[in-house]
Order: structure tokens, then C-alpha cells, then sequence
């Protein structure tokens, strides 16, 4: 399997899935394929799909990573971004890479790890992924115990939380509450088009702290 995996090509925007395909294999898979690459790797049910995204999802996904950095650090919030960290637990027998991930109120418990089990440490507080549909495995994030999952999708940006096992749509996040971050997200990456990155990640910033203010 590992010699077909190296003949393969996978055009952007594309995915293959791989079947019956054991934890050991998977294992393998990872290792042969390595860690600086572009694909994105999804895996339940004994079943691997590997999956290349398109250029624009690249930049799409370093700009709301951007804007959600920008905010938590306004809001003096420690997080620990873990970008396309390969997540698996062996015992449930998943494992996902999302676009882009984040602890938050568990940042001090993975803070320095390098290396990161789900069946001893936590997941990340919230993930996000970019153009979900080619690729919505809300039901692996859910087994992990990922506590909350943005999907940004055609320019609008959706947020879950895990409640019971199971994702709820919400309209804030709980991780900032009071802030209407569907709608202004998607507005202010859409600023970077037209004004430029760090312009656009000023005036970002400037809009928290006036919401700070006005909530006090």
C-alpha cells in the first residue's frame, strides 16, 4: 500500500479514500507520507481520506487563523495554535487534521509537548476547518471531545458547540461571548481582498477594543 501511496497524485481540490484500512496501516500511512505536505488526512471507521486543498482554502485558512489570533490576544486569552496537527486516539480509533487549531483553558496542560496523545491529553478547545464541503467529519471532532468547531464555507462562517456527544449550531462562540463573530469574520477577511493584510488586521483589532469598551 505504501508503494501505491507514493505514485499517487492528488489534484487540488480532490480526495481519495482508502478502505479496511487497519490502525497499524494507518500508522504507516502517516509516517510514510509525512509531515510537510499539503494534504489532509481524516480516519473512522477503518476508512483514510486523504484529501488536497485548493490554494485558496491555504489562504483563507492563514487569514481567519490570523483574525482569531488577533482576538484572542486583544482579549489577553493564552492559546497555543497547533495549525494542521494530526489528532488521533487510538483507543476510539480516529484521527483528523484540521485546517486549524487552538487551546485556549487547555493551553497550560499541552504547553511545551511536542508530541500530543489524545488518550492522555486533551483535545484542542476549537477547530476550525475551511471549505467543508468536501470534507465535514463533524462526527470524528465529536468522538475526540473537541469542544467547539468552526466550518467557514462560502464566504459565511458557522459555529458548533459540542453539546451531549453532538454539534449545536450557535451564533456566538462560547469561548467569546457577546461577540457576533459569524457576521464579522467573514466581513474583515474579505477586507484583505481590497485594503491589505495588516491594514485590515489593525481595524480588526480596533473593533475589539471598541467592543471591549462598550461592554463594560
Amino acid at each position: 500500500m505504501l508503494l501505491e501511496l507514493k505514485r499517487l497524485t492528488i489534484p487540488p481540490g480532490q480526495k481519495v479514500l482508502l478502505k479496511d484500512v487497519s490502525w497499524q496501516e494507518f500508522e504507516e500511512i502517516l509516517t510514510d507520507l509525512g509531515e510537510s505536505r499539503s494534504s489532509r488526512i481524516a480516519y473512522a471507521n477503518n476508512t483514510l481520506e486523504i484529501m488536497a486543498p485548493l490554494p485558496e482554502h491555504e489562504t483563507r485558512k492563514v487569514l481567519i487563523g490570523d483574525l482569531l489570533k488577533a482576538l484572542m490576544e486583544e482579549l489577553d486569552i493564552e492559546f497555543w495554535s497547533l495549525c494542521s496537527t494530526t489528532f488521533k486516539n487510538e483507543l476510539m480509533r480516529q484521527g483528523i487534521e484540521p485546517d486549524d487549531c487552538f487551546y485556549i483553558e487547555n493551553e497550560a496542560k499541552v504547553r511545551g509537548k511536542e508530541r500530543l496523545d489524545l488518550t492522555i491529553d486533551p483535545p484542542p478547545d476549537l477547530a476550525l476547518e475551511i471549505d467543508v464541503t468536501s470534507r465535514t467529519h463533524t462526527n470524528i471532532y465529536a468522538s475526540l471531545g473537541v469542544g467547539e468547531l468552526w466550518r467557514f464555507d462560502k464566504g459565511k462562517l458557522q459555529i458548533y458547540v459540542l453539546e451531549n456527544n453532538k454539534y449545536i449550531e450557535s451564533k456566538f462562540s462560547p469561548h467569546f461571548p457577546n461577540l457576533p463573530l459569524t457576521e464579522i469574520i467573514p466581513e474583515y477577511r474579505d477586507r484583505c481582498q481590497s485594503i491589505g493584510r495588516n491594514q485590515t488586521m489593525k481595524a480588526f483589532r480596533n473593533w475589539v477594543r471598541a467592543e471591549l469598551r462598550n461592554q463594560k
